[in-house]
């Protein structure tokens, strides 16, 4: 497995000769703020060439777990962060992608800033890309930073380089949750 750092990339394709079917795997782990869990939540963004999501299908989290083309598959909410492994999951079939989007990109969120909840108390946050073929782990980027009053992070991006796939971890942290990432987006 190949480990990332803040923006560097990898081709996918040349690492994974016939690579299709990938998952990304998001983890974080358990905090108490006054008796609440940290609520993170993964979601994805499929761009086109204008940088915006072609349609709201491809708009990809919690109450929509399946883009329109059928690409990719959201694994639901995960509220705390409790236990081993990965917290969230995204399948990507990447040949399946619509030729009309050029790029993926995953961010979390936290869903209770008002808690007092930021990436600078919820620790532990990591993006794993396996290939779904046989569950082996490609790359993995494991956040460092300490991004104190951000509750939402780009953790990293797929991207076409021509007929391949690349993916880079990003680490781009923002205020303004979920909705930052509509109003850019859309």
């Amino acid at each position: 497995m190949i480990t990332l750092e803040k923006k560097k990339s990898i081709s996918l394709t040349k690492t994974v000769p016939a690579l299709n079917q990938v998952r990304v795997g998001l983890s974080w782990d358990e905090t108490t703020l006054n008796g609440q869990s940290s609520d993170a939540d993964a979601s994805v963004f499929m761009l086109g060439s204008s940088g915006k999501i072609p349609s709201d299908d491809c708009f990809v989290f919690y109450n929509n777990n399946v883009s329109g083309d059928g690409s990719v598959r959201h694994s639901g909410d995960n509220r705390t962060g409790a236990g081993e492994g990965d917290d969230e999951s995204i399948d990507i079939a990447l040949l399946n992608v619509g030729s009309n989007v050029e790029q993926i990109i995953i961010a979390v969120t936290l869903a209770n800033p008002e808690a007092g909840f930021h990436f600078g108390n919820v620790r532990n946050t990591s993006i794993r890309v396996y290939n779904s073929a046989n569950n082996s782990a490609i790359c993995e980027y494991q956040m460092t930073e300490s991004y104190a009053d951000c509750d939402g992070v780009i953790i990293g991006r797929f991207y076409r380089m021509g007929s391949e796939w690349e993916f880079e971890a990003m680490g781009q942290a923002f205020g303004g949750g979920l909705q930052a990432l509509l109003d850019l987006y859309n």
